[in-house]
């Protein structure tokens, strides 16, 4: 309690509550800036989890590539024992063109599409919806899923005979069994599941590798050391696979950050104008003061400590606010066009971390514009004053 009886306590509070229409205002930007810098924040993580999530759907968490192209009976046995994994699956993938031949009243269509032989265990792999999981589970010899987008270019419906020529230039007649929709238009636009013995019958090889699905696809990197130290087999992660989505995302998190946190520098230096005025104001009382034997660290620390506390004002409501902003859109997400995005609301993910650093940040760039008028405070020569 002594602290708060202290000359530099007791001088703060009072040069506080006699501006106080002024003070407020520039509280009430600190908290502007953090609020909006903590919401968009909250955002972005959103967007970024709600990509990586469509991702996901229809990708594995980790590809096993053999480098001889057979199976390992030990590698099998060391999967279904790892605690870690929650299914795996061999896989044979193929790049190639699927046609729709012309049909009376309705003309041809074609598209690329990178077609993965798989096994029914492979429904346990990937993390589509029941419906679509019966149909890969339900994938008889000759028939094929594809990825809607893929479908539609085709202007295939459920049923029709469709014609693959793969990367060997071999043709293979397919039934279209069904679609599936993850909501990411790389992966609705490119990928087509048959079962593995079909793949097999137009391929020079027999098999590709094991994708595999972990309890924590953050693991994945983890898990691609332990399996490929064998030498035996080359592991690739979903991070691998979106490298280059999980760049983009993460500068589009730096470059909203910066822009958002100069709305807290410019609300920080209008208390270092705000602490300047004050300076000027109290000429006079700072010179008594020091002529009252009042050491520069005292002068100092009062107009730091009035920065302080309008700084931690401004970012506990602006946390608040911020919490508040987020939480809201949480419940009622910013509607989107499902046209432009491959979601129709833009969805929100609070991280503490970030509202951690956000506050650290402000913190700091308040402190340090208020060290500006407390140097010139203290710098006060009392005789020139006085004189």
């Amino acid at each position: 309690m002594e602290v708060f009886r202290s000359l530099p306590f007791v001088l703060a509070f009072a040069h506080l509550r006699k501006r106080r229409t002024q003070n407020g205002v520039t509280l009430l930007g600190i908290a502007i800036g953090v609020m909006v810098l903590t919401t968009s924040l909250s955002l972005v993580n959103g967007f970024t989890y709600a990509l990586l999530q469509t991702t996901l759907k229809a990708t594995p968490h980790l590809l096993l590539r053999s480098y001889e192209n057979k199976t390992s009976p030990a590698l099998e046995k060391l999967l279904s024992s790892d605690l870690d994994v929650v299914a795996w699956s061999p896989i044979l993938s193929d790049q190639g063109l699927i046609t729709r031949p012309a049909t009376k009243g309705r003309p041809a269509g074609a598209s690329a599409v990178s077609a993965s032989g798989i096994t029914a265990q492979a429904a346990k792999v990937l993390d589509l919806n029941p419906e679509e999981r019966e149909l890969l589970e339900g994938l008889q010899p000759g028939e094929i899923v594809l990825g809607r987008s893929i479908a539609d270019n085709l202007g295939a419906f459920r049923g029709d005979r469709l014609i693959m020529l793969n990367s060997e230039l071999r043709r293979l007649e397919l039934r279209l069994k069904g679609t599936f929709r993850t909501g990411n238009a790389l992966i609705d636009g490119a990928f087509g599941f048959v079962r593995l013995e079909t793949l097999q019958t137009v391929s020079s090889k027999e098999f590709t590798g094991y994708q595999v699905r972990l309890q924590d696809p953050e693991k994945a990197r983890a898990s691609a050391l332990r399996y490929s130290a064998s030498g035996e087999f080359g592991a690739t992660t979903w991070q691998d696979y979106n490298q280059t989505t999980i760049q983009q995302l993460n500068l589009q998190k730096l470059v909203i950050g910066v822009i958002v946190f100069l709305i807290v520098v410019v609300a920080a230096f209008g208390i270092a104008n705000v602490l300047l005025l004050s300076v000027y104001e109290r000429t006079e009382e700072i010179a008594i003061l020091r002529a009252m034997g009042t050491a520069r660290a005292g002068i100092i620390g009062t107009f730091v400590l009035e920065g302080a506390i309008l700084g931690i004002g401004g970012l506990i409501l602006g946390n608040l606010l911020g919490l508040a902003l987020s939480y809201y859109f949480y419940v009622r997400p910013f509607p989107l066009p499902g046209e432009l995005y491959f979601i129709t609301a833009l969805p929100t993910r609070i991280q503490p971390l970030d509202f951690l650093w956000v506050n650290a940040l402000s913190l700091t760039v308040t402190l340090l514009a208020s060290f500006i008028p407390a140097r010139r405070a203290a710098g006060i020569e009392p005789a020139r004053v006085i004189r």
